[in-house]
């Protein structure tokens, strides 16, 4: 007859032993299906049954079934860690109903290969022959709305649709528009390829293969690409150079730049303060207005609101000057215009000429 204490002791044993199931210890996968830590036989299927009075066994073997202790088959489905602390076993799940699995090692590295020059070029440009050609606007200003500002070639034909220049170009729109200019007569229509990751390389591939495409198709070189002919070839500017406010941004001034502002507007009759220079501005408005300037044929100084070093501090001041928040400015007699809206609505109104004139 056992005694309590008997008992007792008896139920903690198989009570530790199911903690070591249900925490999964699985020090004991390299020994034998049916044997312990310490060599002795895993209890019975008679013990579980009487065992199953007691509270949390259901638990404890429901865990059992879920998890497989014994040695793994060589067909089971291993789930790896890729950090592991040393000295801690890998844990194996597998399952009867399922096959076999294999999976090869994965990189989670992407794989990446550059494309040829030339691959990059030819995706982004169309042949010549496969581009609509845009016929050259009548007013300045429609040149910053109807071409890109972006690098690339293009090919200006006449009236009578024969092609007389290809060209290369880091701003498309300014060349066509200083090409309307000098050369209006020639300046019926183009077609225009913007090119991707626009270096040198590029762009000259670019408009070689628009003019072996145009000598292979006609048998002959466009007339402003033959040698010698300059009708088509980069003028030296005419334009006057920008106004510079203060002698450098470290040199201290003795007058206010607000007064220099005052004085300046006062003192020319007509300024425009841009982004950038008036032979290249830096935003679409800019440009915008220094193409209606010229169109009028107004003399005029510009100033650049972005040089930093001989114009530092322009921009704030400015603002608080003209109580005028954008860019461009213009100034005719001393007296703020507007910026581009106002500028462009007075050029389509015909207002600008009676406005210089005065």
């Amino acid at each position: 007859m056992l005694s309590s204490w008997s008992i007792f002791n008896s139920l903690e044993g198989k009570k530790k032993k199911r903690k070591t199931f249900s925490g999964l210890n699985t020090s004991h996968l390299d020994r034998t299906k049916n044997k312990n830590k310490n060599g002795n036989s895993l209890p019975s299927s008679s013990n579980f049954q009487a065992d199953a009075k007691n509270p949390g066994f259901s638990k404890a073997l429901f865990r059992m079934a879920a998890f497989n202790l014994s040695p793994l088959p060589s067909s089971s489905l291993r789930v790896l860690s890729s950090h592991h602390p040393r000295n801690t076993p890998t844990l194996s799940f597998y399952s009867r109903f399922t096959p076999s699995l294999s999976f090869p090692s994965v990189s989670l590295r992407p794989l990446t290969s550059k494309k040829p020059r030339s691959c990059i070029i030819s995706s982004a440009l169309k042949n010549l022959s496969e581009v609509e050609p845009v016929s050259f606007p009548e007013k300045p200003e429609e040149f910053v709305a109807k071409f890109p500002s972006d690098a690339g070639v293009y090919a200006v034909f006449d009236q009578n649709d024969d092609l007389q220049f290809i060209g290369i170009s880091r701003n498309i729109a300014g060349s066509l528009f200083n090409h309307k200019k000098s050369v209006s007569e020639l300046c019926g229509s183009v077609k225009v390829g913007v090119v991707n990751e626009p270096d040198r390389a590029a762009l000259t591939q670019a408009w070689k293969s628009w003019m072996e495409e145009h000598i292979k198709t006609t048998g002959k070189v466009p007339p402003g690409n033959e040698s010698g002919n300059t009708t088509w070839a980069r003028q030296p500017p005419k334009t006057k150079p920008d106004l510079r406010l203060t002698p450098g941004r470290h040199v201290q001034l003795t007058v206010p730049l607000e007064e220099l502002i005052n004085k300046l507007v006062k003192e020319n009759r007509v300024v425009a303060f841009i982004k950038g220079s008036r032979s290249a501005p830096m935003c679409g408005f800019s440009q915008r207005v220094i193409a209606i300037l010229e169109s009028q044929g107004v003399d005029y100084e510009s100033v650049d609101v972005l040089d930093e070093e001989y114009n530092y501090g322009l921009r704030d001041t400015l603002k608080q000057y003209s109580n005028w928040p954008t860019f461009p400015q213009v100034f005719v007699n001393g007296e703020l215009v507007g910026g581009c809206d106002i500028l462009t609505s007075m050029y389509e109104k015909g207002e600008l000429a009676g406005l210089f004139k005065n």
